[in-house]
């Protein structure tokens, strides 16, 4: 009796892949829709975009961004998790939905674990560490110096509360050991003009948003947020070469899929969307901009979401950061 009800166990399990490598083979077979949990016009939207493209022409499929907006990226994440696993529905991840958010919101209606099978890594892309002119410093060191120094307290500016920019930004106060004051704003423009104009004396910038204002003296880079150099800003040092050693902090966005799609589908994306991270014109674009293409496995960017959640738990717990 046991006998036969393994041998029938085994049988529905082998059916079961069999259906799925069936499935798999003839997909897709329709349009597929790309989730992006932020505005057009974005960093997310910009990636997504580029990698729909890629894929529709080398799916046979179009595969059409979806635009909604909303709760930080809330909205999109829980729209997805709730569609059919069939590889249909993918979503334009990022640092805040699929890490930080674990830690900022209490009652999350989601889990980037539990809910979502990981693809893979789009891009990871390091922030410039810049001040207003008015800073009478010229090194990173300088200003750490003076932050611990002076009698009042600089004010530093985030594109949003509980993001991966926001919580770089802690990171980096409490490495360096000084007490700033934490100003959000609503996005990267926003934040970027604040510095220029002096509403606050520093802040954590996307590296094609803040070189141009660096160049043009508008502002003053003093280091990078990753582990090395950039070639397209070689003098900038990294934060841990310059004041802070042991500091890295790294922006990164990713494709995730329904949790229980099948894994014969998701290897297909993930191969798909490798190849297009790193078409010349793609790859060239995106150094260009200071950002590393990404393409590591499903089971990579699995692990590499545990170690971010982490991670960035302990910063919010001792930033006492909280969603807005």
């Amino acid at each position: 009796m046991k006998t036969s009800i393994i041998v029938y166990a085994l049988c529905i399990g082998m059916a079961g892949v069999a259906s799925a490598q069936v499935a798999a083979k003839a997909y897709p077979s329709k349009p597929i829709r790309f989730v992006v949990g932020f505005g057009a016009g974005g960093g997310n939207d910009m990636i997504a975009r580029t990698v729909s493209r890629k894929l529709t022409d080398s799916l046979g499929q179009q595969v059409i961004v979806d635009n909604r907006p909303g709760g930080a990226g809330i909205v999109a994440a829980v729209m997805v998790a709730k569609a059919p696993p069939d590889g249909y529905t993918l979503f334009a991840g990022s640092i805040s939905t699929l890490a930080t958010n674990v830690s900022m919101h209490a009652k999350l209606p989601y889990d980037p674990i539990r809910d979502f099978a990981p693809v893979t890594v789009t891009t990871m892309s390091p922030y410039v560490l810049a001040i207003n002119p008015s800073v009478p410093v010229t090194s990173l060191k300088d200003f750490v110096a003076l932050a611990k120094s002076t009698g009042r307290k600089f004010n530093y500016a985030s594109a949003g509360t509980g993001g991966g920019n926001h919580l770089s930004q802690e990171l980096f106060k409490t490495m360096a050991g000084i007490d700033m004051v934490h100003v959000p704003y609503k996005g990267a423009a926003e934040q970027t003009t604040a510095l220029i104009v002096g509403e606050v004396q520093m802040s954590f910038i996307q590296v094609q948003v803040v070189l141009p204002q660096v160049r043009a003296g508008r502002l003053k880079g003093l280091g990078i947020t990753s582990a090395q150099r950039l070639a397209i800003a070689p003098d900038l040092p990294t934060i841990a070469e310059a004041a802070v050693p042991g500091y890295e902090a790294t922006s990164w966005q990713g494709v995730v899929v329904p949790a229980g799609t099948p894994r014969a589908i998701v290897e297909r994306l993930h191969v798909e969307i490798a190849k297009a991270l790193h078409a010349p014109d793609v790859k060239e674009r995106m150094t260009a901009e200071g950002s590393t293409p990404g393409g590591i496995t499903p089971a990579a960017f699995a692990a590499f979401i545990k170690s971010e959640t982490a991670k960035w738990a302990n910063v919010v717990k001792l930033s006492g950061a909280k969603a807005e």
